[in-house]
């Protein structure tokens, strides 16, 4: 049954509740991409950056500019333009401020803006002051030169740019992360000069392949001194398809045979790995290091000391263990999904970015200079009035004494549009001198420069594209640095085996007719005398190294398997095998065994059956084993018989 709304509710619409949550979260959905978690390829910024940095700029907070609480920034920008959390919005200021988090920071930081260690250990941003950082002034220098679409904010009190025009592909030279619905970014960040290069070589040439771009663009370039280690050909397919992943590793130099950290991965923290090293030590996994010491202070921000045992340790084979095992070494994912110049979210390629990015700052370019003539052609034609009135002084002043209706009069005696007629009405008695008179001359003179130069940058696309690369080199030479993030060839790391690090030595195994199980140093102890708990007795004992795997056959005829360095000493009484393997219920462990995998063992039933079997197949990484033998309902597995030679080697039957 149709159930109807109450009449008194007005102007109302009835759909199915299916098509209503549809509608609802696609809304959501283009909301949170577009006005939330994606960078826009024009500027790089996400909503939320791009109202930080205009109204830092509108509260003159420039990089010449006295700091400012931060508190007032934040509450500016929820005030005026984004009517979100005041903790959401300070902690994006505080990632536009960390050197550390950004390659190219956006807000000088004073105070505690947090440290690689703790990102989030930033000051209240009661306590911290801002104002933007020089390189800020990329996006701010032409927001105010006709650059911009301007856009209501969110209760149409004010204006605000939709884009701010940048100078230069901030989403190369920052990157960007972030999560959507359906789909995320983390972009990568780049060096100016470079990114600067392979706009210039794009520009000369618009056939420029990916392959030609790479000889410019050698790589991501993070805010740290750590090696990428991803091979060049690699880093080249990730351009080309736009998403991969990328690996650093950590820089260090020996000294005094101890291993010293300097530099660490992006977002690696000293702290985390220090306690992932000492964890290894308390696990005895690193035997051979003796001491670990974090020496990081303000001269020195990364300072990690490793110390070897001895001299006698294999350096190279440590620091190989350590990339592998600890954040000495990480990957990143790299997806270049952003919205683009049609206001579409799509992951790009470095050619797509970087050519789409030129086709912005052309049009950019070109509203700025627009812009600019217009402002001049329309001061030349003040300038015109100006001099057609001081060629006629007398009369002008004739008029302005004795006519009603001044400007009127002006515009019909002398010619004149309204706009010369205004500013010819607005001149002061002071500037009727003959000084002024040159003083215009000479301005219309050098805007007629200014003019025939701006016609002719517009007029010629060579001449154009001139301008934009004169303007990317300016660019370049004044906010760019060397690279930071050097590209490095190394092998693949590796870490340690168990039997690597272990110190290898005869041990017994001794195993009570109740399942418990221990260690005992050397083959010298004699198990008869070992002691058990009450009601207990030795079932059996074997004799191996601690490198061996051990291997423990049921009645069933599954096999488990233990390393003896992970047993109890047999100075305890030992722990219960069902404490380390998942023995099956009315099971029970019957027999030991340990070799080396290339040996042989004859495996047999007191039904008649058996086969030979290499040590190596009774291996089994499962707590719950693997099953060996098949053994039949009433009979029972015999006593494995260890094989030495399959060629001489002989079995004796007996019934």
């Amino acid at each position: 049954m149709k159930e109807t709304l109450p009449s008194a509710i007005e102007d109302y619409e009835q759909i199915p509740f299916q098509e209503f949550t549809q509608k609802a979260y696609l809304n959501y959905s283009m909301y949170v991409i577009l006005d939330r978690a994606l960078p826009h390829i024009a500027d790089g910024l996400k909503p939320v950056q791009r109202r930080i940095v205009y109204s830092m700029s509108q509260l003159g907070l420039a990089s010449t500019a006295k700091f400012k609480k931060s508190a007032r920034t934040v509450g500016d920008v929820l005030g005026k333009f984004h009517p979100h959390g005041d903790t959401a919005c300070y902690e994006a200021m505080v990632l536009l401020a960390q050197p550390f988090s950004l390659r190219y920071p956006l807000v000088d930081g004073q105070g505690n803006w947090g440290d690689p260690n703790d990102p989030k250990s930033f000051a209240a941003m009661r306590y911290t002051e801002s104002r933007l950082s020089q390189y800020a002034d990329i996006f701010l220098q032409e927001v105010d030169l006709g650059t911009s679409d301007w856009v209501p904010n969110f209760d149409g009190t004010l204006s605000e740019p939709k884009l701010l025009p940048a100078r230069l592909p901030n989403i190369l030279l920052n990157g960007s992360t972030g999560i959507a619905v359906g789909m995320a970014t983390n972009i990568l960040p780049h060096n100016l000069r470079e990114v600067a290069k392979a706009l210039i070589a794009l520009i000369d040439n618009e056939d420029t392949s990916i392959d030609e771009i790479c000889k410019f663009i050698k790589g991501p370039d993070f805010p740290t001194e750590a090696e990428i280690i991803t091979p060049r050909s690699e880093i080249k397919d990730i351009y080309k398809t736009g998403t991969g992943r990328i690996k650093m590793r950590a820089k260090f130099h020996v000294e005094d045979s101890e291993i010293i950290f300097t530099a660490l991965p992006h977002h690696a923290s000293t702290e985390k790995i220090y306690e992932q090293i000492a964890s290894q030590m308390v696990a005895k996994k690193l035997p051979m290091v003796s001491d670990i010491r974090d020496e990081s202070d303000h001269e020195d921000p990364t300072r990690l000391v490793v110390i070897p045992r001895s001299n006698r340790v294999d350096l190279n084979a440590l620091t190989d263990h350590l990339f592998a095992t600890t954040d000495l070494e990480k990957s990143y994912s790299f997806n270049m999904n952003m919205i683009g110049i049609n206001g579409r979210p799509q992951v790009k390629n470095l050619l797509k970015i970087l050519t789409e990015w030129l086709e912005f700052r052309a049009d950019t370019v070109r509203k700025k200079l627009n812009f600019r003539l217009e402002k001049i052609l329309k001061r030349l034609h003040i300038l015109e009035g100006f001099l057609i009135a001081f060629l006629n002084m007398d009369e002008v002043i004739k008029i302005i004494r004795r006519s009603d209706h001044p400007k009127k009069d002006l515009i019909k005696v002398f010619s004149i549009t309204e706009l010369q007629a205004t500013a010819i009405l607005e001149i002061r008695l002071r500037q009727l001198a003959k000084l002024e008179e040159i003083k215009i001359q000479s301005e219309q003179k050098e805007l007629n420069s200014q003019r025939k130069d701006l016609e002719k940058i517009l007029g010629k696309e060579e001449t154009f594209k001139e301008y934009i690369k004169e303007e990317i080199k300016s660019d370049a030479k004044k906010y760019g640095d060397k690279r930071r993030s050097p590209i490095k060839k190394r092998k693949e790391a590796e870490k340690f085996s168990v039997t690597d690090v272990m110190d290898i030595q005869p041990v017994t195994i001794i195993l009570s007719k109740n399942g418990w199980i221990r260690s005992a140093k050397g083959h010298d102890i004699n198990p008869e005398t070992v002691k058990f708990k009450s009601g207990d007795s030795l079932l059996g004992h074997l004799r191996t190294k601690s490198d061996k795997p051990i291997i423990f056959l049921d009645n069933t005829g599954r096999s488990y398997m233990l390393f003896s360095h992970t047993l109890p000493s047999a100075r305890s009484n030992g722990e219960p095998l069902t404490g380390h393997l998942s023995i099956r219920p009315n099971s029970h462990i019957k027999f030991m065994l340990s070799a080396e995998n290339n040996n042989h063992f004859l495996m047999g039933s007191d039904n008649g059956y058996g086969f030979i079997i290499r040590f190596n197949d009774f291996l089994t990484n499962y707590k719950n084993g693997k099953a060996v033998v098949t053994l039949k309902e009433n009979h029972e597995l015999l006593n494995p018989g260890a094989v030495i030679d399959l060629e001489k080697d002989s079995i004796a039957a007996v019934t």
